[in-house]
């Protein structure tokens, strides 16, 4: 049996009566109360200490593990469970870092998103903090309050910050700052948490499932559903396909670039994937922001002409592609450069079809596609009904084989 003890959030600092090794951080080690002579292993990284954990294991000697707070919670539980299998574990669980800190503040947090960055890139944070209005950040070497301020700042996103440190200690603090004022300070390295928060936030209602939003019930919403200007939106039917292909996702970034009205950025908003809308017309960025914002989803727009401004944005897994101008095989080129994941356009004029494939294709993508021909069901006098025929558009993706580069920072 394989003891696991949660501690730092709050009580006392632990008690070992009965054990012949002890692991858990430096820290950890130095505030329990630990058996005489005992032996002590100070957690760097897992696999060796588990390697010495299964050698005690196997000689059928004690071991107790210390962890912050609930070790079940992105914590040391499952590399245990996974090595030495979940009945030979013992679990005391403390008060997580998560849920200590949203205490301090006085507010429930079944509703949140809660993201790990330590050991981890920092952009999924940074984009579920973009895309959702309660989010917690476990942070790590790189991904700490500072960084993720800055990556906020760059964005333009208006939201609270609450920096929580020391958790259960004598040092204990619990800041709240504005994500500028979170990029000009030096943290340290006793940082527990972050909570990122929509300034305003209201009291939300009881929620059923804990966690991120459900994936909406509907999607592929009808043209009504944005404003618009003289039918210059991509028709449910094209839309339903490009999401099919974009598959946005919590914690990930999806350009729509040529936006317009901004519905596959708001329909990706809406399944909890942060959105950058891209169009070089100020009065469709308008829209754009004005649909988001009827949507109740957070949408980034922004006012610029492609490819040029491209280069400005966070590197993206999924990109949109929308309008089809005569620079429309150049801008497809700059996304196919930085996407990590997909990329989808869409096209009216069969002319520009074979250059965007080739910018595809050069970009180490095997380009799919469709030309998509819908008729919908349209009243005639005297209660019967036509097919009403709408224009053909050619939709094409490509996919990158294999999994996406690690480490590419937002």
């Amino acid at each position: 049996m394989i003891t696991v003890v949660g501690a730092g959030t709050g009580g006392g600092a632990p008690v070992v009566a009965d054990a012949e090794l002890v692991v858990g951080a430096a820290r950890h080690l130095a505030a329990a109360q630990l058996p005489s002579g005992v032996r002590q292993v100070a957690l760097g990284a897992v696999g060796p200490a588990l390697d010495v954990i299964e050698e005690y294991v196997a000689g059928g000697r004690r071991v107790t593990v210390l962890a912050s707070g609930d070790p079940g919670h992105f914590g040391i539980v499952r590399a245990l469970g996974a090595r030495f299998g979940a009945a030979a574990l013992r679990v005391t669980p403390s008060v997580g870092s998560v849920a200590a800190t949203f205490a301090r503040v006085g507010l429930s947090w079944d509703d949140a998103v809660v993201v790990s960055a330590h050991g981890r890139e920092a952009r999924t944070a940074v984009n579920v903090c973009l895309a959702h209005p309660k989010a917690a950040v476990l942070t790590g070497p790189g991904a700490g309050p500072a960084e993720l301020g800055a990556a906020l700042v760059r964005a333009g996103a208006e939201r609270l910050l609450v920096v929580a440190s020391g958790l259960g200690s004598a040092a204990e603090s619990v800041l709240a700052v504005s994500p500028r004022e979170a990029a000009g300070r030096e943290w340290g390295a006793a940082v527990n948490v972050v909570l990122c928060l929509r300034p305003g936030l209201p009291v939300g209602p009881a929620v059923a499932v804990a966690g991120p939003p459900a994936a909406p019930a509907g999607w592929a919403l009808p043209e009504e559903a944005f404003a618009h200007r003289d039918s210059m939106i991509s028709k449910f039917e094209v839309r339903a396909l490009a999401l099919a292909r974009l598959g946005p996702r919590t914690g990930e970034l999806v350009w729509d670039v040529g936006a317009g009205s901004g519905s596959v950025a708001v329909e990706c908003a809406r399944f909890g994937a942060a959105a950058v809308a891209v169009d070089a017309s100020p009065e469709a960025v308008a829209r754009v922001r004005a649909n988001a914002a009827s949507h109740g989803v957070d949408v980034l727009a922004v006012l610029g002409r492609a490819p040029g401004v491209l280069a400005e944005l966070p590197t993206p897994d999924a990109v949109f592609v929308g309008g089809g101008g005569a620079e429309v095989a150049a801008v497809v080129a700059a996304c196919a450069r930085r996407a990590r994941r997909s990329v989808v356009v869409t096209l009216a004029a069969v002319d520009r079809v074979p250059a965007v494939r080739s910018a595809l294709a050069a970009a180490g993508f095997t380009p799919e596609g469709v030309l998509l021909q819908s008729s919908r069901l349209a009243p005639l006098p005297g209660d019967v009904t036509r097919l009403a025929a709408a224009n053909p558009v050619f939709v094409l993706w490509a996919c990158r084989p294999g999994p996406p580069d690690e480490g590419v920072l937002a």
